[in-house]
């Protein structure tokens, strides 16, 4: 049943574009008569369900909408290089599905720096905040602002200028988010 749990996750993860690895294992678990199930998946087996998921089924489609994910991050991260951007999540991953959002990591001395940056630009944006898990049990709320490049969302988070010390944790896995920078983001779209 976990596992079935699981590869049902991935497809609604890939198909659906819920971003959200409980709520997809509760759906699956609806899905598949066992809400009350307390033999959950852990997100790393979703994660790899949905590698395979999107590898036998959207093996046309992914490669294509990912790789254009990731020139848009790298578009964007050199727009923002005064930041040192880094990019993280799903399109850095690889999981990234057709609805996914670019997320990047910003620093700043104050987050009202990126907000006036993107004015300058005129660079149309909203402005909230995210939460994000550091250590064991530790959480913050950070500055956060959206805006759409193209078609393609884009939301920037802005750290302190000591923010690069400590990555937060991974929501897949509990351990430091992978973050690249933009010659690492280069050399994954030169890998092909």
């Amino acid at each position: 049943m976990r596992q079935r749990i699981a590869m049902e996750a991935a497809r609604i993860l890939a198909d659906s574009g819920l971003p959200d690895y409980q709520a997809a294992k509760r759906k699956a678990a609806q899905h598949l008569g066992a809400p009350d199930t307390r033999n959950l998946p852990s997100n790393q087996e979703i994660e790899q369900a949905l590698v395979d998921y999107q590898r036998l089924f959207q093996a046309d489609s992914q490669p294509l909408r990912l790789r254009h994910l990731r020139t848009v991050a790298l578009e964007a991260m050199r727009f923002l290089s005064a930041f040192r951007p880094r990019l993280v999540g799903p399109v850095l991953t690889g999981t990234a599905n057709g609805s996914a959002e670019v997320q990047l990591h910003l620093y700043a001395n104050a987050p009202e720096e990126v907000a006036l940056f993107l004015m300058e630009q005129e660079v149309p944006y909203k402005e909230g905040e995210r939460r994000l898990r550091f250590g064991r049990d530790r959480y913050l709320m950070l500055p956060a602002y959206r805006f759409v490049a193209g078609e393609t969302p884009v939301e920037l988070v802005v750290f302190s200028e000591d923010g690069q010390r400590e990555s937060p944790r991974s929501p897949v896995d509990g351990g430091p988010m992978q973050r690249a920078t933009i010659p690492a983001l280069e050399a994954l779209l030169a890998e092909g």
